[in-house]
């Protein structure tokens, strides 16, 4: 039976030596590799295609906004980075961000659709999801848009009650201007004839019941007064058994009107 000599230790070293030179050379062409690809002006990103909602951002505003602000080419660039990019970008909500082979990258675009103002400066609103963004709005959009007021963090709550109770005084005509959750929790409502309804603290369906209340007697109450349901000034709903009332050209002759209990 042939035995294997082993191989003397001269040539295991060459082996050996070889091997680690051939993988270094391997993994030395791949680097180069790799550092012409990220050198190689062919993979820069040089074309941007921004689809979807750009009513208030055009596709050249964006690009030219955002593409300062993208760094690496093709394979580098860092997508979770460049959504940020472009979602930072004034009533831009989200952004979706593709490449396409060689150099180019999809952007697609959904933009905030509002649904209030926020606060009082003018430079906040509030989407559809209740979400706060930051936006200028001109005029026309501001138009027909309630304006919520409220502490930090609540803007959803807020338009989930607006959209409650707004409905309920479709009866008087009058649109809710102001909705406004104050710091003790009592909630205001101002109409846009001005007039002025606290609402106090509460439930969603404890408020919805005063409201309800308030809409469906408050018109037989001000004829009494030969008034109509414009000439509501103010109103406080926070009383068990009924409401105060203050009718503009009514002279009540206290510094506070006295609680109305609505005929059934």
């Amino acid at each position: 039976m042939n035995t294997a000599m082993p191989l003397p230790l001269d040539v295991r070293l060459m082996n050996l030596t070889t091997s680690i030179l051939a993988t270094a050379l391997v993994l030395g062409c791949l680097a180069a590799g790799l550092w012409w690809v990220m050198r190689n002006p062919a993979f820069a990103i040089g074309r941007i295609t921004v689809e979807g909602d750009t009513t208030h951002n055009s596709s050249a505003s964006l690009r030219a906004n955002v593409a300062p602000r993208l760094a690496g080419n093709f394979f580098t660039l860092d997508l979770d980075a460049a959504r940020a990019a472009f979602q930072s970008t004034p009533w831009v909500r989200k952004a979706m961000v593709q490449r396409v082979f060689p150099d180019q990258l999809n952007v697609t675009l959904q933009e905030h659709v509002p649904a209030a103002i926020w606060g009082e400066d003018n430079t906040h609103m509030v989407n559809a999801q209740g979400e706060v963004f930051e936006a200028v709005a001109d005029d026309a959009e501001e138009e027909g848009l309630p304006r919520l007021l409220g502490p930090e963090g609540r803007a959803s709550e807020l338009l989930q009650m607006y959209r409650l109770l707004a409905p309920l005084l479709k009866p008087l005509g009058q649109p809710v201007e102001e909705l406004a959750l104050e710091a003790r929790g009592n909630w205001r409502a101002e109409l846009e004839n001005g007039a002025v309804l606290e609402l106090g603290q509460g439930s969603a369906e404890e408020l919805k019941a005063r409201l309800t209340q308030f809409a469906s007697t408050v018109g037989d109450v001000a004829a009494r007064h030969q008034r109509g349901v414009e000439a509501i000034e103010f109103a406080d709903l926070r009383h068990i058994s009924g409401y105060a009332l203050r009718l503009r050209g009514v002279a009540t002759g206290k510094p506070e009107p006295k609680p109305v209990r609505p005929k059934r």
